[in-house]
């Protein structure tokens, strides 16, 4: 007589996000929400999304604001850089950059490429905070290595015009060749314009670098640029 065989339950935060990959968003909702109300930060951090999103509830984008914050209080990283975003563009409470500065710092210190990415698009603008270039461009550098794209075209950019860093065309080669490979428009367009500058030497280096960066392994609502 064989044994009957015993499925593990399915842990409630994962039901909640197979159904959400269901479309199963009713659902969903029933499983973060008590998850949330009881303290888990990344139920917290899916029920914002809904909120934010409109998924299975009422759009609300104070409501998103509160349950990311309460998740990004708890250390949750992705939470804090929306926290952070949504602070710097006024989405859902009152525009406050500085603060939005802050949470993004928070953020991009625990390795989260967006928060570094925003924070760095602010830095740049100087929009409500000081301009430090230079700040931006490693910010962008980071984001950047850890594979993201937008972030490797707006260092592109950055080394292609000497902005925060010492113009350098091969460097701008590459990080524009990588952004361009994923879809990035206004890389292509920046890299064409590189290219036209560039002695053959430079665009093999340029192309060297790229191919070396494209092997590497990456970690994988931003602010406008």
């Amino acid at each position: 007589m064989s044994r009957a065989q015993t499925v593990a339950p399915v842990p409630p935060l994962a039901e909640g996000v197979a159904a959400f990959q269901a479309r199963a968003y009713d659902r969903a909702l029933a499983v973060f929400q008590p998850l949330a109300e009881a303290g888990d930060p990344e139920a917290q951090a899916w029920l914002g999304a809904l909120h934010a999103g409109g998924t299975g509830v009422q759009a609300s984008l104070p409501q998103a604001f509160a349950w990311y914050r309460r998740a990004a209080e708890q250390g949750h990283g992705p939470a804090a850089t929306n926290v952070g975003a949504m602070l710097a563009m006024g989405q859902g409470v009152p525009q406050d950059r500085a603060e939005g500065a802050r949470w993004l710092e928070r953020a991009a210190a625990g390795g989260d490429a967006m928060a570094a990415y925003n924070l760095a698009t602010l830095l740049a603008k100087g929009d409500g905070l000081p301009a430090d270039p230079a700040r931006a461009a490693a910010l962008y550098r980071s984001a950047a290595e850890a594979g993201h794209y937008p972030s490797q075209a707006r260092l592109g950019h950055l080394y292609a015009h000497g902005i925060g860093v010492a113009r350098d065309r091969v460097e701008a080669f590459a990080w524009l060749s990588l952004a361009a490979g994923h879809g990035i428009g206004t890389a292509l367009t920046a890299l064409e314009a590189i290219i036209a500058e560039m002695s053959a030497d430079e665009k093999r280096q340029g192309a060297a670098r790229a191919q070396a960066r494209r092997t590497e392994p990456g970690r994988l609502a931003p602010i406008p640029a």
